[in-house]
């Protein structure tokens, strides 16, 4: 399959317009009254350069638009431009090294100045600037300009052939931001702009009425938005905190909220909920993977502040792959599967499940071999010299600190894989953190999951699409969250592996596919079997729910699940 394929063939037709997946409902824009959203996961911010924890890029969705999305088939749809850019319509060059978007004529911010290309390019500058951080730069990887041809259209040139050119302005994770709005908030300067940040203007259905952060965000129409009639609902009310449970009996049990996100519960609990008769579950699986992140670099509290979990210092337990291997070979992941998700989870061994062209065949770590890693860590030296239940060596003792955000399913994972590795020795302390602060992009914070400050901890991410090039180049020497970078950063456990990074470079210039198939599999081995570096353990179906009355919900694993919030509206019990 050759480059034009690629190219051409995940993109939808180009007459798509998001309606097409809802029901018509005719009607005037607010006629539905209010429509209220519950994710136990609270918004701490709204500008998705500043966080990559899911909560805050999809409450931002409702506001900030790309210029394209993924449908719920993983199929590219243009929003903000006329058409996807294509070989065959002439917006990617025959030499694969630019894409040219055509925006929309006629496109309003929502304080109804025009939108045009300078924002496309500003947002771009803005991500890249060299002097902050942004927690989505690996979407504009091998970007060396982008420049305003005209109001309309907007180049992109790569410093190298792109066969896949859709990182820029594709999805949730890589909207388009108001140059006027941003114009004093880039580089350094760009986390202290809290109106911008908290209070974004956009394109969107929705605009910002009030943002309380690790609380609620209430929003209206927005009166310029594009799609007359739309969105259906005055007001929209985005809660957020609590958890899974409690999220998840306001949608189906009470009928207190009409969407909500990421039920993160057992299988029985879902089932009983549903059993309430006010809404229905739904699921699908996309390339959720919950995983333990082992951090390369150490965070002890005895390094001064602005040496902890940085390049300087390299992990002085986990920096042995020996000991990392054991700790993987410790856990059963089958029987994870069974306690925290049933038949909405799947025992892997990689970072990248989906799609089928790009997931590994790697299954050495579905096997649980206690002995096996007891076996390795005596090899590597770790041992117990004193009896006391857990190995040393040199003096030091193999202990560590796990975090993750509070939610019952996590905590009954963390319970269950500290008394796997305390059958081999290892002692590990527990701690979970609440996870609008677990997830939240504040510089300040210790407890970010960016700022990483433990030895090991565990959550789930997803990539936008069906590609996972962006996904991959996360995790180049690069892009280390740092003080340098405010703590933003995708390179999340700090590995670094210069073969790597070479690797991700030839992916990005590599168009047969596959070809792309095989780099990409050797790249998640790289993170997971090869140097387990990352420990995956449940590829998790996306599980949410939507009260019996809401229409034109359409679940998608591929973008935001907010994609289509225009096209929802109120049916008839």
């Amino acid at each position: 399959m050759k480059l034009k394929t690629l190219l051409m063939g995940a993109v939808a037709s180009t007459a798509f317009a998001p309606m097409a997946f809802a029901e018509a409902h005719e009607g005037e824009r607010g006629r539905d009254g209010e429509v209220k959203v519950i994710y136990w996961q609270a918004p701490s911010i709204l500008n998705p350069y500043l966080s990559s924890g899911t909560k805050d890029v999809e409450a931002s969705s409702l506001v900030l638009e790309p210029l394209g999305r993924y449908d719920e088939t993983g199929a590219l749809v243009p929003y903000l431009a006329t058409e996807i850019p294509t070989l065959e319509n002439g917006g990617v060059s025959e030499d694969l090294k630019t894409i040219t978007w055509k925006l929309k004529d006629g496109l309003l911010w929502s304080d109804g100045t025009p939108f045009t290309a300078n924002d496309v390019k500003f947002t771009a500058d803005y991500c890249m600037n060299p002097e902050g951080g942004c927690a989505q730069l690996a979407k504009f990887e091998g970007v060396s300009s982008v420049e305003v041809i005209d109001d309309q259209t907007v180049k992109v040139t790569f410093s190298e052939p792109m066969p896949n050119p859709y990182g820029p302005f594709m999805g949730g994770q890589s909207p388009i931001i108001q140059a006027a709005q941003f114009a004093d908030c880039t580089g350094a300067k760009a986390p202290e702009c809290t109106e911008a940040n908290f209070n974004p203007i956009g394109t969107g259905p929705f605009t910002v009425t009030e943002f309380r952060p690790n609380d609620v965000i209430t929003m209206a129409a927005n009166e310029n938005f594009r799609e007359a009639g739309k969105p259906a609902f005055a007001t929209l009310t985005f809660k957020g905190g609590g958890d899974a449970t409690a999220a998840g009996r306001a949608v189906m049990e009470t009928g207190e909220f009409d969407y909500a996100w990421n039920l993160q519960l057992a299988p029985d609990v879902i089932a009983k909920m549903a059993e309430g008769g006010k809404g229905k579950p739904m699921s699908a699986f996309g390339t959720l993977v919950e995983r333990l992140e082992l951090n390369m670099t150490d965070a002890s509290p005895d390094l001064p502040e602005g040496e902890r979990a940085t390049a300087k210092h390299p992990h002085p337990i986990l920096s042995d792959e020996k000991v990392r291997r054991a700790l993987s070979m410790a856990i059963d992941r089958e029987l994870l599967v069974e306690v925290g998700y049933g038949q909405a989870g799947r025992a892997t061994c990689n970072m990248v499940p989906a799609p089928e062209l790009y997931a590994s065949d790697n299954t050495d770590c579905l096997t649980q071999d206690i002995e096996g890693a007891k076996a390795l860590l005596d090899e590597a030296g770790w041992t117990d010299t004193d009896g006391d239940g857990v190995r040393d060596k040199d003096g030091e003792k193999l202990a560590l600190l796990y975090q993750t955000s509070t939610n019952a399913v996590r905590q009954d994972f963390q319970a269950l894989i500290k008394d796997w590795w305390s059958q081999i020795g290892v002692e590990t302390e527990l701690r979970n953190i609440d996870s609008s602060v677990f997830f939240g992009g504040d510089p300040g914070s210790t407890d970010t999951f960016q700022r990483f400050y433990a030895d090991v901890e565990m959550y789930a991410n997803n990539f936008d699409g069906t590609d996972p090039q962006s996904y991959l180049a996360q995790r180049t020497c690069a892009k280390f969250p740092s003080p340098e970078t405010q703590w933003q950063g995708e390179n999340i456990n700090r590995f670094c592996n210069e073969e790597y990074d070479a690797m991700v470079a030839e992916l990005g210039r590599t168009g047969e596919m596959e070809k792309r198939g095989e780099l990409a599999k050797k790249l998640n081995d790289m993170l997971t079997k090869d140097s387990y570096s990352i420990l995956p353990l449940v590829d998790r179906g996306r599980v949410s729910a939507a009260s019996n009355t809401l229409g034109g919900v359409v679940l998608n694993t591929w973008d935001s699940e907010l994609w289509n919030a225009a096209d929802w509206y109120r049916m008839e019990e």
